[in-house]
């Protein structure tokens, strides 16, 4: 009933897994993923306890195979499950049990391993291990472009409910504080896919730091609609107002809205805010 991808980018060190499924929120059951440990995607008949036990056992230095091999000796109702692992170094391992329903099966590559059950036929798989691998960009932007394509090439056999992308990061958390770099999960949409692309859009937004080449001085034009919209918005209220008045109506404005990772220098603006503003 799901199909996931689980996935390893060795510069920047980012563990993760997108999945999506004709189940009721998804992401509380199988992504599970630890920094410098692992990624887990547990399914069919999901034991929840592969999650946790494999990414102790790859924390303890075991790879992905020899945990998958671990979890299984272990599990009476092994031929029930479906699982894909990553360990620390981004090797993979994948598994689908003879009892799973058809379609089932897994594909594994450089830094993935792809799976899943319940599906119309294998394209779905391939279909995910073909784009991930052809996809630039971050492990999000892989991670996501191959779970839309196995969307595209046919997905659950019994529709779509929920799906969830989940990666972690050395202090990669909100504030540094752990490794939950993104964590992201549509629990009931009838296109949750496209969902859960919508809102890492914005969770990009909201916490990606500013690009260089996107920020502007405030002036010219880029002045005269930070000062049309902050009036729109009700954030400035004099027709000529000062560069003062215009500086503290934008700090308001970013507080409220919650862009304070995109916040610059007085003076200074992230066009993504402007843009954002305008859509408002």
């Amino acid at each position: 009933m799901t199909f996931s991808i689980v996935g390893f980018d060795p510069i920047e060190k980012e563990w993760g897994i997108a999945v999506q499924s004709k189940f009721l929120g998804v992401g509380a059951v199988v992504p599970w993923a630890k920094a410098g440990a692992g990624a887990v995607a547990t399914q069919s008949y999901a034991n929840t306890a592969y999650g946790p036990k494999a990414l102790q056992l790859m924390e303890q230095g075991k790879s992905a195979q020899e945990t998958l091999e671990l979890l299984l000796a272990e599990d009476p109702d092994r031929e029930m499950r479906q699982v894909g692992l990553i360990d620390a170094s981004g090797n993979p391992a994948s598994f689908t049990g003879k009892a799973c329903y058809d379609w089932a099966g897994g594909l594994t590559g450089s830094h993935f391993a792809a799976q899943g059950n319940i599906l119309g036929d294998e394209e779905t798989v391939q279909a995910m291990a073909r784009v991930y691998t052809e996809t630039n960009g971050t492990l999000a932007d892989k991670l996501l472009a191959a779970l839309d394509a196995g969307q595209e090439s046919g997905g659950d056999s019994r529709g779509k409910q929920s799906a969830s992308l989940y990666i972690v990061k050395e202090k990669g958390g909100y504030g540094g504080f752990n490794d939950r770099y993104i964590d992201l999960r549509v629990d009931d949409h009838p296109d949750p896919i496209k969902e859960l692309i919508r809102i890492y859009q914005l969770q990009q937004l909201y916490f990606a730091p500013s690009k260089p080449e996107r920020i502007a001085e405030i002036k010219g034009e880029v002045k005269d609609d930070l000062i049309h919209h902050l009036t729109r918005l009700g954030y400035l209220s004099s027709e000529i107002p000062s560069n003062e008045e215009i500086f503290k109506a934008l700090t308001a404005y970013i507080h409220t809205e919650n862009f304070e990772m995109r916040e610059q220098s007085s003076g200074f603006i992230d066009i993504e805010i402007l843009e954002y503003m305008k859509k408002s």
